[in-house]
């Protein structure tokens, strides 16, 4: 459940200062979340046990049939292992978010969202309203709240999730890279909607439907600046940048 009023929060983390808070909320096992978010807000989320799996989606708020694209994210970037000074990227060349930080740099790419399907095989049931449902259900129901649906299911990021891939291309799930209390924070460069799952993994090997508290936390910053250590990283990010700003021009 959200912390409402957000300033009501408890335990925020001391960089930073509660009359910034927008959002604060905890997942448990299966549960869900979304939120618009403005450009320039942060969204830092944290593994809270170690087990967590933030299975996550992005849209551009304004226009959302402009969405998380992994694979041009993945391709742009020349790197399938995202971590710290890393971007997300849209369909149409954007930066959605970029990561400004992150104490675990392992997260999946590959495998996408838990289905009822995988999740029957895994637990014996997966089904949306019994005790193991997929992040791909949880994903259908945020989105319906924003006129959005099936259709709009994009290919997600599982953070806090680490899956290798071998030289054969068979592909190996990474569980002693998550831990507890690891970070990831994002900084919206764009309006963003952004969709949250806390699912299993769908490699994961526990029989036991598992993933412990994810805590989800937003905050007001500026946007990027010219001179940004991200946004200057490489000719692919400047691009990706300048595309982004274009976008803003009145």
């Amino acid at each position: 459940m959200p912390t409402i009023p957000v300033t009501a929060a408890h335990d925020v983390p001391a960089d930073i200062e509660r009359k910034s808070l927008i959002w604060d909320e905890t997942l448990a096992a299966g549960e869900y979340t979304s939120r618009v978010l403005r450009r320039g807000s942060r969204l830092r989320m944290i593994n809270k046990l170690g087990d967590a799996c933030a299975q996550f989606l992005a849209y551009n708020a304004d226009r959302p049939i402009e969405r998380l694209n992994v694979a041009d994210t993945v391709k742009v970037q020349w790197n399938a292992y995202l971590g710290e000074g890393k971007l997300l990227l849209s369909d149409m060349g954007r930066v959605l978010m970029s990561i400004t930080r992150d104490t675990c740099g392992r997260h999946d790419t590959f495998c996408g969202a838990s289905s009822e399907w995988s999740n029957t095989r895994l637990y014996g049931e997966g089904a949306n309203h019994s005790p193991f449902p997929s992040a791909r259900d949880r994903f259908l129901l945020a989105l319906q709240k924003y006129g959005l649906g099936k259709k709009d299911i994009a290919p997600s990021i599982s953070f806090f999730r680490s899956v290798r891939i071998h030289e054969d291309g068979s592909m190996h799930f990474v569980a002693s890279a998550s831990a507890a209390g690891q970070v990831v924070e994002l900084r919206a460069e764009m309006n963003v909607l952004v969709i949250i799952a806390n699912c299993p993994h769908v490699l994961d090997p526990n029989p036991q439907y598992t993933a412990t508290p994810l805590r989800v936390i937003g905050y007001r910053g500026p946007v990027a600046p010219a001179d940004d250590s991200i946004r200057n990283a490489g000719p692919e990010n400047q691009r990706a940048f300048e595309n982004t700003d274009d976008y803003f021009l009145d």
